[in-house]
């Protein structure tokens, strides 16, 4: 049951809107006007930046920040630039620099890259999230703050 009162803690089931930005204005991503983001804090929906900000806030509650690559999405790696052979893409694909493409990697885990060039034999194929190295307005309005759920302790999160 969603109390008023209660402050968003790890493990705090929290429904809310949120938009991202780049400093300039240019919306990256936002649930504002769609269905609002339920989740529970530290199972690894948002990194830890992105975490930290939302600590203490209660249903009702807004936030704007801008957070630094390394609170965000961090710095863009040069060794997450991968050239591949063009074999490696279906013959009949059509690649356009700038399009995402999803990939399986060896352990089965996904991951989208970013065509960068094409070439007769090789794709330059960038595995850097869109938004790394750069600053990002992070907006949120809380909606619902449940009661905490036990979190994983072996779970990937950076908060916990």
């Amino acid at each position: 049951m969603n109390n008023p009162d209660r402050e968003i803690i790890i493990g705090s089931q929290v429904t809310l809107h949120f938009r991202m930005t780049l400093p300039d204005g240019t919306e990256a991503l936002s649930t504002f006007g769609e269905d609002p983001l339920h989740f529970a804090m530290g199972d690894g929906t948002f990194s830890g930046g992105f975490e930290l900000s939302l600590y203490g806030l209660k249903a009702g509650d807004t936030q704007t920040l801008t957070l630094n690559p390394e609170q965000a999405f961090g710095f863009r790696d040069e060794a997450l630039v991968h050239q591949m052979p063009r074999s490696d893409f279906p013959a009949d694909m059509t690649l356009e620099e700038g399009q995402i493409v999803g990939f399986t990697t060896p352990t089965g885990d996904e991951a989208a890259g970013a065509i960068m060039a094409i070439g007769d034999t090789v794709v330059d194929v960038d595995f850097n999230h869109p938004m790394a190295g750069k600053d990002v307005v992070f907006h949120v309005e809380i909606l619902e703050v449940g009661m905490p759920v036990p979190v994983d302790p072996d779970q990937d999160c950076p908060t916990c």
